[in-house]
C-alpha cells in the first residue's frame, strides 16, 4: 500500500514547469540513472541519480579534503637568477591586502575560496541526517543554487596555467606539494554540483505544494500558474510567496529588461577604461613596464605563445565583448513586437552567455598570480594596477546582467507550444 508521501511524491514528478521556457512537461516516473528535458528548450528538469545524496556528499568531503591539503603546503614556487619566491594558496590574498589591492584580493577571496567553500559545506549539511532547523535549511537550498555561477576555482586552475606560460619566460617554476590536491579540489566540487539535483533536493526537504489542476504542453502563464526560482514549486500566478520556500516572486521577473539593459550600459562604460588602462605593472631592474590586455596578447603572441594568446584574446576581449552584444540582442529580441521570430536560436544564445561570461575572470587571476609569486625585489617584480579591478567589475556586472534577463521572455510570444519530454542517460554515475 502506498503511503500519503509516495502518492505526493508520484504527484511531484507528473508535470514540472521549465524554468527556461515556461513550458508545462508531464514527466514519467524516472529510474536511477535517467533524466527528463524539456522538449522545447532541451533544459535538464529532473535527474536521477544513482545514490542522489551519497555522491554529493561523498565528493563535497572530499573536495573539503583536498582544499584543506592544498592549504597546508607550497603551492608554486619561481627562481630568477638564483634568487626564488614560493607562495601558498593563503598567502596568495594576503599579499594582496598587504599590498593595499584589496579590491583583487577580495575577489580572489570570495571567488576561489569563501564560495567554493561554503557551497560543499551547505551540500553536507543538506545531504546528510544532520538535524538541522527548517529556517536554516530554506536558507542554505534558497542560496547553494545561486552561488554555482560565482564558484570559479576551476577558472583560477586555468588562470596558474595560463600564468605559468607567462612566466617560463622569466625563470623556473616549480609545482608544490599542494598543487595537486587543488586540481583534485577542483574537479571534486564541480562533480559535487553536477550529480546535486535542485528537485531531489527540495522534495527531500519538504514536499511541493499542492497546485491548481494545468494541462501539459502549454505556457504556464497562460494558464494562471507560475514557477518558483528557488524551489521549482508550481504556484498560482496571484500568490506572491511560496509556500514551501518562503521567497517572493511573479510570473516573470521584475523589471528584467530594465535592470540588464542598466547593468549592461554599466559594463559597457567600464569596459572601455578596463581596456585602455594598464592592468599590470612589471618593475625590472629599476624600470616600469604598464601592459593592457591587448598588450599582454600581443606579447605572447610574439614569444610564440599562440594557444595562450588566443585562450587570453578570447577569454578576455571576445568573450567580454560578445557577451554585452548577445545581451543587448536578447533584450531586442524580448522586447520586439509579435511577429517572425527563433526562440530556440535565442535560447541558445543565452545558454552560451550563462555558461561563458565567468571565464573572462581568468585574466584576473593571472594577475593575482603574478603578483603575489613575482616578488624578486629591483630584480623583478609585478603588481596590478587599475585596469584589472575595472575589468573584474565588467565581467560580474555581466553576469549579473544574465541573471536578471528572464530567458521566458523570448517564449512568450511563441506559439509552439506542443511537445513530450525527452528522457536520456546521464554521464556518469
Amino acid at each position: 500500500m502506498c503511503t500519503d508521501r509516495q502518492h505526493r511524491h508520484e504527484h511531484i514528478h507528473e508535470q514540472i514547469l521549465c524554468p527556461q521556457c515556461d513550458l508545462v512537461v508531464s514527466v514519467p516516473e524516472l529510474v536511477q540513472g535517467t533524466k527528463a528535458t524539456c522538449p522545447r528548450c532541451h533544459t535538464v528538469l529532473i535527474s536521477r541519480w544513482r545514490q542522489p545524496f551519497y555522491q554529493p556528499v561523498a565528493l563535497a568531503i572530499s573536495s573539503l579534503f583536498m582544499l584543506l591539503m592544498a592549504c597546508l603546503f607550497e603551492f608554486v614556487s619561481m627562481e630568477v637568477a638564483g634568487i626564488s619566491n614560493t607562495i601558498t594558496l593563503i598567502q596568495i590574498p594576503t599579499v594582496m591586502f598587504s599590498e593595499n589591492y584589496t579590491e583583487l584580493g577580495a575577489f580572489f577571496l570570495l571567488f576561489v575560496q569563501i564560495v567554493p567553500t561554503f557551497c560543499m559545506i551547505a551540500i553536507i549539511l543538506l545531504c546528510t541526517p544532520i538535524r538541522l532547523p527548517r529556517k536554516l535549511q530554506i536558507w542554505l537550498s534558497r542560496i547553494l543554487f545561486q552561488l554555482k555561477s560565482w564558484c570559479m576555482a576551476e577558472i583560477f586552475l586555468a588562470g596558474i596555467l595560463v600564468s605559468f606560460v607567462k612566466l617560463m619566460a622569466y625563470g623556473d617554476i616549480g609545482l608544490g606539494l599542494s598543487f595537486l590536491p587543488y586540481v583534485l579540489y577542483c574537479l571534486l566540487q564541480v562533480r559535487a554540483f553536477q550529480c546535486l539535483d535542485r528537485h531531489t533536493l527540495w522534495e527531500k526537504l519538504e514536499a511541493r505544494p499542492q497546485y491548481p489542476k494545468i494541462e501539459s504542453g502549454k505556457s504556464g502563464l497562460k494558464q494562471g500558474v507560475r514557477l518558483c526560482r528557488s524551489c521549482t514549486a508550481i504556484l498560482p500566478v496571484t500568490q506572491h510567496e511560496c509556500s514551501r520556500c518562503e521567497v517572493k516572486g511573479y510570473a516573470r521577473k521584475t523589471k528584467s529588461l530594465q535592470w540588464t539593459i542598466a547593468l549592461l550600459i554599466t559594463s559597457l562604460i567600464l569596459y572601455i577604461p578596463a581596456n585602455l588602462l594598464p592592468i599590470m605593472i612589471t618593475q625590472s631592474l629599476g624600470n616600469d613596464y604598464y601592459s593592457t590586455i591587448m598588450a599582454g596578447v600581443i606579447l605572447l603572441w610574439e614569444d610564440g605563445s599562440y594557444p595562450v594568446a588566443m585562450v587570453i584574446f578570447i577569454a578576455s576581449i571576445m568573450v567580454p565583448s560578445l557577451k554585452m552584444i548577445a545581451i543587448g540582442w536578447l533584450c531586442w529580441d524580448a522586447h520586439k513586437p509579435k511577429g517572425r521570430r527563433d526562440p530556440a536560436r535565442m535560447h541558445f544564445i543565452y545558454e552560451i552567455v550563462e555558461f561563458v561570461g565567468r571565464w573572462s575572470m581568468i585574466d584576473v587571476f593571472v594577475i593575482a598570480v603574478l603578483a603575489s609569486l613575482v616578488r624578486m625585489g629591483r630584480l623583478m617584480s609585478i603588481y596590478p594596477d587599475y585596469g584589472v579591478v575595472l575589468f573584474a567589475l565588467v565581467v560580474v556586472l555581466t553576469m549579473f546582467s544574465a541573471m536578471m534577463f528572464d530567458p521566458r521572455l523570448t517564449w512568450d510570444k511563441c506559439t509552439a507550444d506542443d511537445g513530450k519530454p525527452m528522457i536520456k542517460e546521464p554521464k556518469g554515475d
